[in-house]
């Protein structure tokens, strides 16, 4: 149960097999092996300790791979760095995570450089776009200049990595998962089609995302093809599934709609490779699906719905739910059943199950929940309990065991893939000097899903514009999180306990539509 057992076991039976496919870049499988070992011997020489945190901030690409990979190989933890964060919340991570190591690429040189500024245990930054200056080191001569070293071959309940998802605190939190939390929840989507030996694998959705990383790593046990696109576009996406002959991909709702709306599509190959498109993050709208059907009539869609804590499985919606039948059944409308390594409950307040049709929170027991939030063990308490990983997730399990989502119990919003907590947002909101109270809700969006919406009190003589309002918010957290749309209130609803009442804040958004969220 360890991250590289799939590249050694690669080595071993076909060597010589292409491994990974980028901007005309190819390697085998061996080439691989030797780039990592060596990678590895460079972050050692550099003072890399076991259990030294290396962050990562990049677009997809091979070397990320091979950065992923050289990590735990030298006994290190990996921290993937959110892209579309500010250079504020970068260094958050770095100094809350303790990050020895940073690697860059030249989109996030400069924003690199600045975020280390303020990340005092940080000890190199390593430029992997062949970029040197300001500090940074060369990454290929890292790897020219230094000797291969064993694999340290840690792995079970060792910590694989820590993954920074949003905080209802307004700070971001390190999930900690181990080796064993992240290749159970690989082995579980694997058997539940979602990947095979022979596959070939596109990175279209971001590589800081566990979900994409379970995705490598699915890939990987199986000796597969690595193909990767730096970015989700359409152009490059239909590209790469013709030129590469891609079977396989992961996206979020969001990248479906918009291939779809892209003259791009009408260049796919027909037949298209494309055997399996896994979906996730949030449902996809029925009449999304349907184009999604006639685009693809050859490719099987299948939705996994789980969270960063559980590295990140929970329920999987398989291929036949899409199709005619299953659509007849209604349970495309499903955020699927429990996986292969994972029990799925509803509860009440109590905890105790409740029956199926109604509505309580879900929770999740299995190998995959993750050790605990780092350095927050009242926050790991709370989440889990009697050893099940408490979702916040409002939803009712039909005679099947397939799980549809009504609502979202805490305080989230899932906008184009990524978690978006309120109260982060609610936290900037705040500070503006002519916000006297303001609360912050998903409404509902066909493009993203959800959209961030702030409903705003205004201090007493002072008129704030939405414009500036969001523009305030974008000079302290990252462009996806602020609000894109701000309403005026005289005041907010109030509980007796003088708590907002987001749920009357949404009800006119949400009403009369089947799903509540996303």
């Amino acid at each position: 149960m360890d991250i590289t057992h799939g590249l050694h076991r690669a080595v071993q039976q076909h060597p010589h097999k292409l491994a990974t496919i980028f901007e005309g870049r190819q390697r085998s499988f061996l080439e691989l092996r030797n780039r990592v070992a060596r990678l590895a011997g460079a972050f050692r020489a550099l003072g890399l300790q076991p259990e030294d945190r290396v962050a990562i901030l990049g677009l997809n690409s091979d070397r990320y791979l091979e950065a992923l990979l050289a990590t735990v190989w030298a006994g290190g933890v990996i921290t993937p760095c959110n892209i579309r964060w500010s250079a504020a919340e970068i260094a958050y991570s770095l100094r809350d995570s303790g990050a020895r190591l940073l690697l860059t690429d030249a989109t996030f040189r400069d924003v690199a450089i600045q975020a280390a500024a303020d990340s005092p245990d940080l000890q190199q930054l390593i430029d992997m776009d062949a970029g040197q200056g300001n500090g940074l080191i060369d990454y290929e001569t890292l790897i020219a200049d230094n000797e291969a070293i064993d694999d340290a071959r840690r792995g079970g309940a060792d910590l694989a990595g820590i993954f920074y998802t949003g905080g209802t605190t307004g700070f971001p939190k390190g999930v900690m998962l181990s080796h064993a939390n992240m290749m159970v929840s690989a082995l579980a989507i694997m058997a539940d089609d979602v990947g095979r030996p022979g596959a070939i694998y596109l990175h279209a959705a971001p590589m800081f995302h566990v979900a994409d990383l379970a995705m490598l790593l699915v890939h990987l046990i199986c000796g597969n093809t690595h193909v990767f696109i730096p970015a989700f576009t359409p152009d490059r996406f239909v590209q790469a599934v013709n030129t590469y002959g891609v079977t396989h991909t992961l996206l979020v709702p969001t990248m479906i709609g918009m291939l779809l709306d892209h003259p791009a599509i009408h260049d796919l190959a027909r037949p298209t490779p494309l055997e399996r498109i896994i979906y996730g993050a949030s449902p996809i709208a029925d009449a999304t699906l349907s184009r999604a059907l006639d685009a693809f009539p050859e490719t099987g869609f299948i939705q996994a719905y789980g969270m960063t804590e559980l590295a990140p499985l929970a329920t999987v919606n398989p291929a036949w739910t899409h199709r005619p039948e299953g659509r007849a059944s209604g349970k495309h409308r499903a955020a699927g059943r429990a996986g292969f390594c994972t029990e799925v409950r509803v509860v009440d307040e109590q905890g105790r199950e409740l029956p199926r049709g109604e509505v309580g929170e879900v929770i999740v027991r299995g190998p995959n929940v993750m050790r605990g939030y780092w350095n927050r063990p009242e926050q790991t308490a709370e989440a889990i309990r009697g050893g099940w990983m408490h979702t916040g997730d409002a939803a009712w399990m039909d005679a099947d065991g397939f799980i549809y989502i009504a609502d979202r119990i805490k305080d989230m919003i899932v906008s184009g893939g990524e978690n978006i907590y309120s109260a982060e947002v609610e936290n900037v909101l705040a500070q503006h000097p002519d916000v006297a109270a303001c609360a912050v809700i998903g409404i509902p969006s066909d493009r993203w899903g959800e959209a961030v919406h702030a409903v705003v009190v205004s201090r007493p003589g002072s008129t704030p514009a939405p414009d500036a309002l969001m523009a305030y918010c974008a000079d302290s957290i990252a462009r996806y999180k602020c609000p894109r749309s701000v309403e005026f209130r005289d005041a907010l609803p109030l509980s007796g306990a003088g708590k907002v009442l987001k749920n009357v804040l949404r009800e006119p958004y949400w009403a009369g539509r089947e799903r509540r969220v996303g």
